[in-house]
């Protein structure tokens, strides 16, 4: 199946890029689109999933807040950080939401791996996490998706070198005994760029096309 691959330069604001997911999704629905893998940064900012929780949002003054309609509770994005908007017909590939969350998060794992990175699943726990000295461990990608009428909005967002004292402003997904890494914090300064060239590779690789 053709997917069309869009990498913004530029930051983008987060209520452009809803905008641009509702029409997109809405235009695959219909057949008019392909589906689009959209790679973006953000300017600094919280987004609050469904299940957000007002006091995981310590800083509330720091950076703007916006509600959206993907699953989970509080996530920052910010430069720094590859946003992957990834917009697929589940019922054309034949996957259910399960299966598709079990991929994006397979995604990000393998292309992690390519770039030396060891980052896993942990159950009843959202995202992708690094194991560090000392058994703790860190996430370096956070997973937020919704489905409607099988295609899909949002994505992943993975910290590649964002400023890690912007997460100090909300528990990150709702987890507070655990911490937030980036490559750049692991030692590898790798460039955009290269990032998402492992990414749209990978991608081939677990969703094809």
């Amino acid at each position: 199946m053709a997917v069309e691959w869009t990498i913004s330069d530029d930051p983008v604001g987060y209520p452009e890029a809803l905008a641009h997911m509702e029409r997109r999704v809405a235009a695959i629905r219909d057949g008019t689109a392909p589906e689009q893998v959209w790679l973006l940064e953000h300017p600094p900012l919280y987004t609050a999933g469904t299940s957000a929780d007002p006091a995981e949002l310590t800083r509330p003054g720091d950076f703007p807040v916006y509600e959206t309609g993907r699953g989970g509770r509080y996530t920052y994005h910010g430069p720094g950080q590859r946003v992957a908007y990834v917009m697929l017909d589940l019922k054309a590939r034949g996957l259910g939401v399960r299966d598709y969350v079990w991929w994006l998060e397979e995604w990000i794992i393998r292309t992690l791996d390519g770039l030396n990175v060891t980052a896993e699943r942990r159950d009843g726990r959202v995202g992708l996490w690094v194991p560090r000295q000392g058994g703790r461990e860190d996430k370096i990608a956070a997973i937020g998706v919704r489905v409607r009428r099988w295609v899909t909005l949002h994505g992943v967002a993975l910290n590649v070198d964002p400023d890690l004292s912007h997460f100090e402003g909300i528990v990150p997904c709702g987890i507070s005994a655990h911490g937030v890494t980036s490559l750049w914090d692991l030692g590898h300064t790798i460039t955009m760029p290269e990032v998402d060239s492992a990414l749209r590779a990978t991608f081939r690789d677990v969703f094809g096309a």
